[in-house]
């Protein structure tokens, strides 16, 4: 008897939001599953927050259906249980100390009271918010209230979590301290989370999905997104000696390859190749016949800024 696969924690089908002529979401449809951390990108207006306040019940869709943990999100609000949701902007209620917010938002989540301290204490623990925990909350710098908002997110223990630009307004230490929690929650939780910072994206999600003008444009690991990228594409550095332009027309008559262009010349002797064929062992052995020395030969790999603004100005195009 075959096994029946788990739901994914998140499904999203089709998609669509509007506002009166303005189409925010176009239709758009992904699925993620259990213990993976999800970046989600695009510009400004590609609409990223609409469909994280649709995803978490902040917003109605205009069409299609989105579920959290199995649960349709416009249907039964218990799905809520299993979201833990940090908003681009953290709510604090500033009169409270960061105790107090945690507190409150541990009854408000029905947390029972004999798992209330505990369940506080670790969340402290997690976002770092020790030295902080008896300090009214409207007089936090905004990178500890971003630290409040995704102590009160994780509290109970959510099975998903939602952050919108988790890491707005931290400093340096506070990122990489940010990135690493995330990096945890997703072993044995579903992160999705927005943001502008790619570098960001890049270090901490196993896959990446790209938004552009209310359309999904990209979804794949970034690794394989700037592989595709750069598909046919090698990187040859040669000896600083060699002549420039005999290397050039050397590579230039390798079969198979279709086009050179150098690269990086405040580095050094170097080239990129495009062949639609793998054409490495053909360059090694013309470079070394030819008397060059050979640095190095490696299949040219696109960055995540590369892949993101490839896929938004094609879909602008």
């Amino acid at each position: 008897m075959r096994a029946v696969s788990p739901p994914p924690m998140i499904q999203v089908d089709q998609l669509t939001r509007r506002y009166g002529s303005v189409t925010a979401l176009a239709g758009i449809s992904f699925t993620i599953p259990a213990g993976q951390v999800v970046g989600f990108l695009g510009p400004n207006g590609a609409g990223k927050t609409t469909t994280l306040k649709i995803l978490t019940g902040y917003l109605a869709a205009s069409g299609g259906q989105a579920r959290v943990a199995g649960k349709p999100v416009d249907g039964d609000p218990s799905f809520r249980k299993a979201l833990g949701y940090l908003p681009e902007n953290a709510p604090v209620w500033p009169e409270l100390t960061v105790l107090e917010s945690l507190r409150f938002a541990a009854r408000a989540r029905g947390l029972r009271r004999a798992a209330l301290p505990a369940a506080v204490d670790a969340a402290i623990e997690r976002t770092d918010l020790g030295p902080m925990r008896h300090r009214p909350a409207g007089a936090l710098s905004k990178g500890y209230r971003q630290r409040l908002g995704l102590a009160m997110a994780i509290l109970h223990d959510p099975q998903v979590l939602v952050l919108d630009e988790p890491t707005t307004g931290l400093d340096p230490n506070q990122v990489v301290h940010i990135r690493a929690l995330v990096r945890e929650l997703g072993q044995d939780k579903t992160v999705l989370f927005s943001s502008h910072v790619l570098q960001e994206v890049q270090a901490v999600a196993d896959r990446v999905l790209i938004l552009d003008g209310g359309r999904l444009v990209a979804d794949d690991a970034p690794d394989r997104l700037g592989a595709r990228l750069t598909q046919g594409r090698l990187t040859v550095e040669i000896g600083p000696d060699a002549p420039a332009e005999t290397v050039h027309a050397l590579l230039a008559a390798v079969p198979g390859v279709e086009a050179v262009t150098r690269v990086h010349p405040e580095a050094g002797l170097c080239f990129e190749l495009r062949a639609q064929t793998d054409v490495r062992a053909a360059v090694a052995a013309a470079v070394v016949g030819a008397g060059h020395p050979l640095l190095g030969l490696t299949a040219s790999r696109a960055d995540l800024e590369a892949v993101f603004r490839h896929v938004t100005k094609e879909s602008a195009a």
